[in-house]
C-alpha cells in the first residue's frame, strides 16, 4: 500500500490545533499524530473530537494518539482514559513508552513491569479496536532493537506494534539494519534530521538515510506512516521545505 506521509503535532507545540491542521494541509501531508501533552490532553474528549473534525474537513487522517503513558507506571483507569481519548479522536493507535529506564541499566524487575504494563495496555485497547505502538527511544526498553523485539515477543499481543526513529549519532547502515529487523511489527517512522547528537538540520541533510528507508517502506504490501517531526528552529517555513523533499523522495 505504500507510505503515508504525515506530521507529528508536537513538532509545533506553539501552534493551535487549527494551525497544525492548516500546516499539514498546506504541505499536502496525509495524516497527523496528535500529541497528548498540548493539543489533545488525556481525557479531553472535546478537544479530541474537535481535532478529528478539523482533520475530516481537510481530508486528513488521524494516524495515532501520541500519549505519554509509560508501561509499568500507568494504572488501568489511565489506560482506559487514553483509549477513550483515542476513540474520540478517531485514532487507530496509541503511542506509548516502554518504561523510563534504558536497556543497559534495567533490572529484571524493570523488564517484568514494562512487559506486564504493555500487556495490560494491549488488552484494554483491543476491546475498542485500538492498537498500541511503542516509541523507539533512548532511556526506555526500546532503545535497542533486540530489547524491542523481546518485548513484542514476550507480550505476544496482535495489537502491539512499534515505531522507529533514527537513534542519536547512528549511521545510515545501522539505521537501515534496525528498520529491517523491526519490519514485521513496524507501523510508523518519525522522520527528522539530527546530526551530530540532537542538532536539528534540514531534512535534506540526511538524504542518504531517508531515501533508502523510504524505499524499503514502500516495498511493504501494507501502509506504513512516515511522520515528520522536529524541524530545524521549529520553523514552519523549514517544515514546508522538508515536506517538499519528503514528497520528492517518494
Amino acid at each position: 500500500m505504500g507510505v503515508r506521509t504525515g506530521l507529528v503535532s508536537v513538532t509545533f507545540r506553539q501552534l493551535t490545533v487549527e494551525e497544525v491542521v492548516q500546516a499539514a494541509a498546506d504541505a499536502e501531508l496525509a495524516a497527523i499524530e496528535w500529541g497528548g501533552d498540548i493539543h489533545v490532553p488525556l481525557g479531553d474528549l472535546a478537544s479530541a473530537t474537535r481535532a478529528r473534525e478539523l482533520c475530516e474537513q481537510r481530508g486528513i487522517a488521524v494516524a495515532a494518539y501520541g500519549s505519554y503513558l509509560r508501561a509499568g507506571q500507568t494504572d488501568t483507569e489511565e489506560i482506559a482514559t487514553a483509549v477513550r481519548t483515542a476513540v474520540a479522536l478517531g485514532a487507530p493507535m496509541i503511542r506509548v513508552w516502554a518504561g523510563s529506564t534504558g536497556t543497559a541499566t534495567a533490572s529484571v524487575d524493570d523488564r517484568i513491569e514494562v512487559t506486564r504494563g504493555l500487556s495490560e495496555m494491549a488488552s484494554v485497547a483491543r476491546d475498542s479496536g485500538v492498537d498500541i505502538a511503542m516509541e523507539f527511544h533512548r532511556n526506555t526498553l526500546t532503545d535497542d532493537v533486540d530489547s524491542t523485539i523481546t518485548l513484542l515477543l514476550d507480550v505476544d499481543a496482535p495489537n502491539l506494534r512499534t515505531y522507529w526513529q533514527p537513534p542519536v549519532d547512528t549511521d545510515d547502515a545501522e539505521c537501515l539494519r534496525q528498520v529491517e529487523q523491526l519490519m514485521p511489527w513496524l507501523t510508523t517512522v518519525h522522520v527528522f534530521s539530527w546530526w551530530p547528537s540532537d542538532t536539528r538540520l534540514p531534512l535534506m541533510a540526511r538524504e542518504s538515510l531517508w531515501r533508502p528507508v523510504l524505499e524499503r517502506l514502500r516495498a511493504e504490501p501494507r501502509e506504513i506512516n512516515a511522520l515528520m517531526e522536529f524541524v530545524a528552529d521549529d520553523a514552519v517555513d523549514q517544515f514546508r521545505t522538508d515536506a517538499e523533499d519528503l514528497h520528492s523522495w517518494l
